[in-house]
């Protein structure tokens, strides 16, 4: 294969500049660090989507004020193509036909309320609209750009080829005409646009109906960028039909066989990655050509789904490329959960860390659709969120460094009909029907729902110390989650491909279920607060990350596998869970990181029927129960020692493994949620857990953040619906001074440690502050009886609701009122 960088075959347009918030002017947005900076600034973005278009004018303000009163800063909202061009060359974006289309009203209006803006001009918005978004007419026009795909039938979902020319140029005269009214209201203009999207969830449609897009255009597209990737005679050999004539190489892709199957769901992946990076890069070409510079350019990831993180992943894999080929992106997640629990905690916290592991080291986390309301979809009740939902994940996202969440959708709206009519069954906007956003925290008449309250808590409680927070980063132990973006890439599958099928079966059953179920719940079960790292693209570094995480299949690309071994021989340490590859990532044999192991594969016990398959532990890991499984890789071992052994046959299904200066404990079969297990498996690798507490039946999900000057919070959420007693150690120490604390039921706590304000010091407190002024702070309260340890040289006011005692040189506050009555405070400095 040639010397080839994916992203970088026929990006149009020329090399994006340095821009100006890398250059650290004032008066402007900068990208540094991973924090957003507003005029020099951290700042901590906390957005509603409020879409104008579904709702009266007159109505705007009322929204716009619960947004506030939720605590947000910042309003959010797709630019609908379909409403504001319906008719060709027909454009509206001031309210002439229709006063809700009003955009610059709306912008404007939400300045006049001190609102940052982060605007969303598609082309392609989803939002449950008719078309995606995109005009009827653009499809009328140009019929060519409606995909076609596997066996040559059309696409079952309202994808369009985006690098078509007839497409590009309706997209540019859009954007033409939109960037017009956002060019003058970006902030470093004087106006309040902060963010910039670059089209929505873009592949989504395509993955989520397996139907890629094949035209005639992108196959003779995909033709040049194989031609750029390998020699004519690689490609002669990986493919029987290169070099054949158009009509051939169209059945051959379309329809492909399994002695070439494999080689072409490897190229189609990276060919895609490389298509929507250059659609990324010509949108923002276009949005510079108009004007619209000096901002950060979103690209939104899609990807959970059924209420589970696991496929999140692939939109990672689809769009890495796309926000890390120049400076000036931004990704952002699209979260929809529901709620955070037990079964779905750790699904969060690995993506939030898969996203950072494929970043450019100045970019931030951010969630651009951050699922909010009561998940009552559709309009039936067969949804309930717990109040607790929007709550647990925003504070768990914040914690691993979120910079900006945007409530989606904040408030529902109506979807007015189009005129001329479409006669489609209801003639409006979206298929939703009359009403839209049925589950928001504000109804489509305004009204709020019960989750409201809730998740405008959480938002006023983080903006209480937005300053704090907006620089912090999470503190990590010595251990990291690993992740493979060619591991995701598997959104196109040809549906009689046997070669496929096994490839991607292997694979989607190693590469998040087990490991994430049981290897990561168990880590944050145990306090263990773990970064990612992309060890197929980035360099893996024994110094930077001594121990690793690999969920591993039987798949593994050949370079992973030496990259893996060279740092086990530089003094890595690394816990394999799943199987230990055979093959490289396309089935052919490749044993790199098996010789290296020392052991040998061979083969796989499965159960069945009647043979309930069980393993037993070994070695250290003995004096465990016996458990049942359904898989277990054998091996032969010879230096290795075995640590889990098949019951009937004796065969080693797990193993720890000296390679050079590092060291490798492997499990090679599914297997409960043992915490004291896996505790022990990483405190062996040299990775104990610095945090700790001594609630017997866990269910809590710790971690801590910290600013360069010291200051730091503890992030608590009690995931079950019990009160807990429990007392928290860091590095064996008990915090807030041996106090056992009470966390109750599905609560969530962020308590500062060593937290500064300009007369005080907040050593630590019981309760987390939620309104900082000159002469007082306020706290929400959490125990029968709250402290707050201050060093301070200012005179607490006297106050009846509570008492002040000093003691070795620290001020100490102990609150009169139980949490469960009134769990407001004040504590109130004197002058």
């Amino acid at each position: 294969m040639k010397s080839y960088i994916p992203g970088s075959y026929s990006i149009r347009g020329s090399k994006v500049k340095q821009s100006m918030w890398e250059q650290g002017s004032e008066n402007m947005i900068e990208i540094k660090d991973k924090m957003i900076l507003i005029d020099g600034k951290p700042q901590l973005i906390m957005c509603g989507e409020i879409h104008y278009y579904r709702l009266n004018k007159e109505d705007w303000q009322d929204r716009i004020d619960k947004l506030k009163e939720a605590g947000c800063n910042a309003v959010a909202s797709y630019v609908p193509w379909l409403c504001h061009e319906y008719q060709e060359g027909q454009f509206d974006l001031v309210g002439r036909t229709r006063p809700e289309l009003d955009l610059a009203g709306f912008i404007d209006l939400c300045k006049e309320n001190d609102l940052y803006f982060f605007v969303r001009p598609g082309p392609f918005i989803m939002a449950e609209m008719k078309n995606e978004g995109i005009p009827y007419w653009v499809y009328e026009k140009h019929p060519e750009i409606v995909p076609i795909s596997w066996d040559g039938e059309e696409a079952t979902t309202k994808t369009i080829d985006y690098l078509a020319d007839g497409f590009l140029q309706e997209v540019r005269n859009w954007y033409k005409e939109v960037m017009g009214f956002i060019t003058p209201r970006l902030y470093h203009r004087g106006g309040n646009i902060i963010g910039v999207q670059l089209d929505n969830e873009i592949g989504m449609l395509s993955w989520v109906s397996n139907k890629p897009d094949l035209t005639d255009h992108v196959l003779k597209d995909f033709v040049t960028w194989l031609e750029h990737s390998y020699s004519g005679s690689e490609l002669s050999e990986r493919y029987p039909w290169y070099g054949s004539d158009f009509e051939k190489l169209k059945a051959s892709v379309r329809s492909p066989e399994d002695t070439y199957a494999a080689a072409l769901l490897h190229d189609l992946g990276y060919y895609m990655r490389n298509r929507f990076a250059r659609y990324v890069n010509i949108l923002r070409s276009y949005a510079e050509e108009f004007d619209v510079k000096d901002i950060p350019f979103v690209v939104n990831i899609h990807g959970t789904g059924q209420g589970r993180g696991l496929t999140f992943p692939i939109g990672i894999s689809q769009l890495y490329e796309s926000y890390t080929q120049a400076p000036g992106y931004i990704s952002g997640s699209d979260i929809y959960f529901g709620d955070l629990s037990m079964e779905t905690f750790q699904d969060l916290y690995v993506i939030n860390g898969f996203m950072d592991a494929v970043h450019l080291p100045d970019q931030p986390l951010t969630s651009v659709e951050f699922n909010c309301g009561d998940g009552n979809f559709g309009s039936n009740y067969g949804g309930r969120y717990d109040p607790s939902a929007a709550d647990f994940k925003t504070r768990m996202c914040i914690a691993q460094g979120n910079r900006l969440l945007n409530y989606y959708l904040f408030t529902g709206g109506v979807n007015y009909r189009l005129e001329p009519a479409p006669q489609d069954g209801n003639d409006r906007v979206a298929f939703t029907g009359e009403r839209h956003g049925f589950a928001a925290p504000v109804s489509p008449e305004g009204e709020l729902n019960y989750t409201f309250p809730r998740m405008a808590r959480s938002i006023r409680t983080a903006m209480a110390v937005a300053d704090k927070l907006a620089e912090m980063k999470e503190e990590h132990d010595a251990v990291s989650f690993a992740f493979i973006p060619d591991y995701f890439m598997t959104e196109y599958r040809y549906p009689k491909s046997s070669v496929m099928a096994e490839i991607l079966s292997n694979i989607e059953a190693n590469r998040a279920g087990g490991a994430w179920e049981i290897v990561a719940r168990a880590m944050l079960l145990t306090c263990y607060r773990f970064g990612s790292v992309d060890i197929q693209n980035k360099e893996l570094d024994p110094k930077k990350t001594p121990v690793l995480v690999v969920p591993s299949a039987r798949y593994l690309d050949a370079s992973v596998q030496h990259k893996l071994a060279d740092y086990l021989e530089q003094g890595g340490a690394i816990f394999l869970y799943g199987e230990v590859p055979l093959y490289d990532m396309e089935g052919r044999e490749c044993t790199v990181l098996a010789d290296k192991l020392g052991v040998k594969p061979k083969g796989m016990s499965l159960g069945a029927e009647n043979y309930w398959l069980s393993v037993i532990a070994d070695s250290w890991a003995a004096a465990r129960p016996e458990v049942r499984t359904h898989a277990a890789q054998t091996f032969e071992v010879e230096k290795a020692t075995p640590i889990m052994r098949v019951y009937d046959t004796n065969e080693v299904c797990g193993f720890e493994a000296a390679v050079g200066k590092g060291k490798a404990i492997v499990l090679a079969t599914p297997y409960p949620c043992d915490l004291s297990f896996f505790k022990k498996v990483f405190e062996r690798l040299g990775a104990p857990a610095a945090l700790a507490h001594d609630y017997e039946h866990h269910g809590l999900f710790i971690t801590t953040t910290a600013s360069a000057k010291g200051e730091r919070f503890l992030h608590v959420l009690n995931l079950d619906g019990l009160d807990k007693e429990l007392h928290f150690y860091e590095q064996g120490n008990k915090l807030f001074d041996g106090r056992k604390l009470l966390i109750q039921s599905k609560d969530g706590v962020m308590l500062p440690l060593n937290v500064m304000y300009e007369s005080y010091k907040i050593v630590y407190s019981t309760a987390e502050i939620i309104e900082v002024d000159k002469n007082k702070i306020s706290f929400r309260l959490t125990q029968a009886e709250d402290v707050i340890a201050l060093e301070t040289n200012c005179t607490i006011a006297l106050h009846d609701e509570y008492k002040v005692e000093v003691k070795d040189g620290l001020t100490y506050v102990f609150s009169q009122k139980h949490a469960k009555v009134d769990d407001r405070l004040t504590v109130y400095f004197e002058g």
